[in-house]
């Protein structure tokens, strides 16, 4: 829906459906209640996510010219694109593998031009832009040297450029500007925003500018497509697992004149040991589940900090020097406390409150995906648990 502040949607990653029959009747039966919750005489965005299968079945002309309809007939829209999870992101060990197949290959290239083209056709008329956020290149831990991690970072950005090509033509051809969210996550190739930055001046524009020179792009008109085309994904938990400030960010961002293409509105989990550790550590154990990564970020008494994969192997390695965790744990947004553990919902009011003062992006997304893997006493139907995420931000704008 429209905000003063810019369109807000959730994320249709929430909802099953690896091929597009069944992520269309999830979306059927889900979204009308939820519109007439948050918005009923409003235009209702929708954040929609389509595995690669269901991108393959919806580029068919009927099923688009379906979806085309229903859309129109419920007064929602579509705006943003989540290209992040290629594959499987329901009922099966997700892990490592939501960055595979990564931007080193062809097959994340073509997936992801082909997700443009959908949502060229999906923008509303009275549109301008569309985004998509994608992972961070790969995954930092398939690369076992430097040196094969340096050709991965080589492959992924000269891949990226190709799709570069791609939003300039299609710019070219409807007017409107689309582009490509790059999401910094633990242990991804880019993890946080100085290694986005350093990748963007590093990589991005030195081999943008030579690949976009078949075009006849001069490095001015280079430089600036890629900084068009090419921005951030702010999603607001995994900075906050990196214990990134909004204002920090948004800052190094302008100084270096590149633009953050969405906001997804997530929180993470945090854990204070400075008492009851013991307790705490039984605590969290329950969200040591076996389907997505829950990377976590320690930070030491002395200040330092210390990076664990996944909740296994903190566990495992936690000691008396350590007073707190950050978890990569998508947890609900509208909860501070979740028992003896809290969250980082304090870091979405700031980063909101940076945006109210100074709008620096068009689109809004919340991204709750893990309502089926919390502890019980945590879970609630699901319309119902989205809903009130709606409703909380909608206060918060």
């Amino acid at each position: 829906m429209k905000t003063p502040y810019g369109h807000l949607t959730y994320c249709s990653n929430i909802h099953p459906g690896e091929d597009w029959k069944e992520h269309f009747q999830v979306l059927k039966s889900s979204i009308p209640e939820i519109k007439a919750a948050v918005c009923s005489q409003e235009i209702m965005g929708i954040g929609l996510r389509l595995a690669n299968q269901a991108s393959i079945d919806l580029s068919e002309k009927s099923n688009f010219d379906e979806f085309k309809n229903w859309l129109v007939a419920h007064d929602c829209y579509v705006f943003t694109m989540n290209g992040f999870p290629y594959g499987n992101f329901h009922n099966v060990v997700v892990k490592d593998q939501v960055h595979a197949p990564d931007w080193t290959t062809k097959e994340r290239t073509d997936y992801t031009i082909r997700l443009f083209g959908l949502l060229a056709k999906l923008l509303p008329e009275n549109l301008e832009e569309g985004g998509i956020s994608t992972s961070p290149l790969s995954y930092r831990f398939w690369w076992k040297t430097l040196e094969s991690l340096e050709e991965a970072t080589k492959a992924a950005t000269k891949n990226i450029i190709s799709v570069v090509e791609a939003l300039i033509d299609l710019q070219e051809k409807t007017g409107k500007t689309f582009h490509l969210d790059i999401e910094p996550e633990p242990d991804g190739i880019l993890e946080n925003s100085q290694e986005f930055i350093q990748w963007y001046k590093n990589y991005l524009i030195p081999m943008g500018i030579e690949q976009l020179k078949d075009k006849g792009f001069s490095s001015e008109k280079a430089i600036e497509a890629i900084k068009t085309h090419i921005q951030l994904c702010y999603d607001v938990c995994h900075f906050a697992v990196g214990f990134e400030a909004p204002q920090d960010v948004i800052n190094k961002l302008e100084t270096e004149g590149l633009k953050v293409g969405k906001i997804q509105i997530s929180s993470a989990l945090k854990v204070d040991f400075s008492s009851d550790a013991k307790e705490k550590l039984k605590v969290i154990a329950q969200y040591n589940e076996p389907t997505y990564l829950h990377q976590v970020v320690a930070q030491r008494k002395d200040g330092s900090f210390k990076k664990f994969p996944d909740l296994t192997e903190a566990i495992a390695g936690f000691d008396e020097n350590i007073s707190s965790w950050r978890v990569h744990f998508h947890v609900p947004l509208f909860l501070e406390k979740y028992g003896l553990l809290s969250s980082t919902q304090s870091d979405i009011v700031d980063t909101i409150n940076v945006h109210k003062n100074t709008p620096f992006t068009n689109h809004l997304e919340i991204e709750t995906y893990t309502w089926g893997v919390l502890p019980t006493e945590f879970q609630a139907p699901l319309n119902e648990s989205i809903i009130r995420e709606i409703n909380w931000v909608k206060g918060l704008l």
